[in-house]
């Protein structure tokens, strides 16, 4: 895997060229991995394996060659964190019941565990606030969160800087 973009929406329901242009529409810019690795200050392999899971999943569609790079599959607003969260981290819950109030010197009977014990209710329920949470975040707003955490300057300076470093 050799290229990356930096996040931008293609247009939903578009049919689009092997070059990564929508049809009909103008090329879209394309960033390289190393320009990445460099942005972020991480290695490599780690954004490349990133990178297949959300290409697994459908998030970014890879394009291949010289030119390529990685895009959204649809607008920024309609990938939540949640898409993103499950494709690279998987869908298991964090926290697996392994009944172990069934072991033990004071092990309960199976007839007895008919329901969830209290820590397994309690962590599904912070399993499914967390899963709430990042559903109601998108590409975009988390975008527009950055923004406005720097005068409304980072994506712009972002932007300026893959252009201006790697063309």
């Amino acid at each position: 895997m050799e290229s990356c973009s930096a996040p931008r929406a293609r247009g939903e329901g578009q049919a689009q060229e092997p070059d990564g242009r929508q049809r009909g529409g103008p090329r879209q810019a394309l960033t390289h991995v190393p320009a990445l690795t460099e942005l972020h200050g991480i290695p490599r392999a780690y954004l490349a394996k990133r990178l297949q899971a959300l290409s697994r999943a459908g998030i970014v569609q890879a394009t291949a060659g010289q030119v390529g790079g990685h895009a959204l599959t649809r607008p920024a607003a309609s990938v939540t964190m949640l898409e993103v969260v499950q494709a690279i981290d998987g869908a298991e819950p964090a926290y697996r019941c392994t009944e172990i109030r069934q072991r033990g010197p004071l092990a309960v009977p199976a007839e007895q565990c008919g329901r969830p014990c209290a820590i397994a209710r309690a962590m599904a329920e912070a399993q499914e606030a967390w899963y709430r949470a990042l559903g109601a975040v998108s590409i975009a707003d988390l975008a527009a969160g950055i923004d406005s955490d720097s005068d409304g300057t980072a994506m712009a300076d972002v932007h300026r800087w893959l252009a201006a470093s790697h063309r």
